[in-house]
């Protein structure tokens, strides 16, 4: 999986005071928590955070924290209800040894013979929720649809993957393929 570089300030005032602060100078207050080691509340700048927010791939993020590197991942981001900006980014620390879960985006590949026959393809879920060490972690998860006929689905109890946990529940449908007007229309005309 890539790894992108952000770097952070360390802030000694937290709570709401602490943040509205942190925020009037134009940075958004975060923290990195996890292991054994003590949270570390930090500030970075927003634009920082624009290649790991705008974007449908998943990234392992090295924190560059006053010079202390440490490896986590995004865990939660808060908005604000009105402007939809960040205004508090959640990390988890990611241990050497230890499985890390991270919402990680599917690539679909393949022509499906339920497409070629006049269905359409849906997809339900763009990213799916593993857990693996880092070092096992792919930059997306492929799914061959090449076998999926029309009215099927695939589900993420279907998928296996070397080296990884799926933690989407396995009754969560991933796409399918659905019957179009056309197609019904077809079929009935085949059939009279």
């Amino acid at each position: 999986m890539e790894t992108i570089q952000i770097h952070g300030v360390k802030r000694e005032n937290f709570g709401k005071k602490g943040s509205k602060d942190v925020r009037r100078n134009g940075l958004i207050p975060a923290i990195v928590y996890g292991g054994q080691e003590e949270a570390v509340h930090f500030a970075l700048d927003e634009k920082e955070l624009k290649p790991l927010l705008y974007t449908p791939n998943s990234y392992i993020v090295e924190l560059d924290i006053d010079g202390t590197k440490q490896l986590a991942v995004l865990r939660e981001v808060q908005f604000h209800p009105v402007k939809d900006n960040p205004i508090h980014i959640d990390f988890f620390r990611v241990l050497p040894g230890r499985p890390v879960a991270i919402d990680v985006p599917i690539r679909i590949v393949g022509n499906s013979e339920g497409v070629k026959l006049g269905g359409k393809l849906t997809v339900q879920k763009r990213k799916l929720r593993v857990s693996g060490l880092v070092e096992y972690l792919p930059d997306y998860l492929e799914i061959d649809i090449t076998n999926l006929a029309i009215g099927k689905s695939i589900f993420v109890g279907d998928l296996k993957y070397d080296n990884l946990t799926l933690l989407t529940p396995a009754t969560t449908s991933v796409c399918a393929v659905i019957m179009t007007r056309a197609a019904r229309g077809a079929a009935a005309a085949a059939s009279k």
